[in-house]
């Protein structure tokens, strides 16, 4: 009888990773790496949700995105669990709720004032109540994870305003007003201005790491999250951080592997910090990042992925590669938000790259789905279809979703029903 059983599960497995050619709308086989590789997508016929896989939701804070201006402190409890609850009856098991958006904070903080997107009113928070170790406590006495979800640069993502005219509308505690000269001013178009704060700068790092460890010293989050935001998405003029470049730069490095090493840094010296705060209080404390899909294209470099869109390595100056093989980080989630048919970043390509990146070492992957996309251009069945495909690699361990609103109300129809049979899935578990 146990020999049958061995059997009848072999079998079901053999059925369930079974290889399936991915065709498209029109009846194509999907080429793997589009333009790079002709050669078909194959995935699993089924799809078999694990119990012990990660299933996270991104909650974006930044402009009130995904998160109501709350007025008391009773409203944002009440919005809290409303969003818990809307997670939880779908299988999510892990919140990535951004606490830091812009050079400020969703909790009471010596580094940081309180957010514009928390009440409305920069530095105005809540008489007696935490907001963040309400969600920490609310979300783990569910069983859920809480990753504090930090953009580290990001003083202001897109404005009309010139530098100084934006600062003035910080509260007068506000890191970034207090410090206008490690405030970076970029225009990536006409009429715009990203604001960060520059990177090479040591007062930057420190307030960073002050910032990081004050958080894992106060709350007992599951994880420290950070974003894809770095060095601009768009190429950096060298005139932008010059001055900072002559003057701390000891090992005498070409501009872009400074830069590269400001972020190294900041990814190491956090790791440090959290390592040395979890060892502290005898309890597990990750870090993870969430970097842009592409690390660099293969014809760049040699170890890169079969693509031809942005890299992080060259343009944000962030070696997310080296953060995996030094062991700088926990876990890392590639933001995969490309489907199977394009043309320079085909996800099947990618995914395959991230995994073989991870494998040999002991950080985790989780993949970076792009939910808000279902509809537009991405077509009916492409995330469900990413999901059969992360099966193929054990090394994927979860999946992140792009954010919460696309999924307690989604935009289309399209989106509204990949959802509910993906999670229906999960529901079963």
């Amino acid at each position: 009888m146990k020999k049958f059983w061995i059997f009848i599960v072999i079998i079901f497995l053999g059925t369930a990773l079974s290889a399936a050619t991915l065709y498209d709308g029109k009846g194509r086989t999907v080429k793997y790496a589009g333009r790079f590789s002709a050669r078909p997508v194959t995935l699993p016929q089924n799809y078999f949700p694990r119990e012990n896989h990660l299933r996270g939701v991104w909650v974006a804070t930044v402009e009130n995105l995904d998160w109501p201006k709350c007025e008391s402190a009773a409203k944002f409890k009440q919005e809290y669990i409303k969003l818990l609850n809307e997670l939880q009856k779908r299988k999510f098991n892990a919140v990535f709720f951004q606490v830091r958006p812009s050079c400020d904070a969703f909790y009471p903080s010596a580094y940081n004032v309180y957010s514009r997107y928390l009440t409305g009113v920069e530095g105005r928070g809540f008489r007696d109540f935490d907001p963040l170790r309400f969600m920490v406590a609310e979300t783990r006495r569910r069983g859920m994870e809480f990753h504090a979800w930090l953009n580290p640069y990001r003083v202001a993502g897109n404005t009309n305003l010139s530098k100084s005219a934006y600062l003035r509308t910080l509260s007068s505690g506000n890191f970034a007003r207090k410090n206008p000269g490690l405030v970076i001013s970029f225009s990536p178009a006409p009429g715009k201005n990203t604001l960060f704060l520059n990177p090479g700068e040591p007062a930057v790092m420190s307030h960073l790491i002050n910032t990081v460890s004050e958080i894992v010293r106060k709350y007992p989050v599951n994880a420290i999250h950070f974003d894809d935001y770095f060095y601009p998405y768009d190429a950096l003029p060298a005139s932008a951080d010059r001055a900072t470049y002559l003057r701390v730069n000891p090992n005498k490095l070409s501009l872009d592997d400074w830069r590269r090493h400001n972020v190294d840094m900041l990814v190491a010296r956090c790791s440090a910090v959290i390592k040395a705060e979890a060892r502290k209080q005898q309890r597990k404390i990750e870090f993870g990042i969430s970097p842009f899909g592409i690390w660099a294209n293969a014809k760049n470099d040699p170890r890169g992925s079969l693509t031809g869109g942005k890299e992080s390595f060259f343009i944000q100056h962030a070696d997310t590669r080296k953060w995996v093989k030094h062991g700088y980080i926990d876990y890392i989630i590639p933001q995969l938000y490309w489907d199977f048919g394009h043309d320079t970043a085909a996800y099947a390509a990618l995914c395959d790259w991230w995994a073989n990146v991870v494998t040999g070492t002991r950080v985790k992957l989780y993949i970076g789905h792009a939910v808000y996309r279902l509809g537009k251009d991405f077509p009916a069945g492409e995330l469900f279809n990413q999901l059969r495909y992360n099966q193929k690699h054990p090394q994927i361990t979860g999946a992140v979703f792009f954010r919460y609103r696309f999924i307690v109300k989604p935009d289309n129809r399209v989106m509204k029903n990949e959802i509910s049979r993906i999670t229906g899935y999960w529901k079963k578990l």
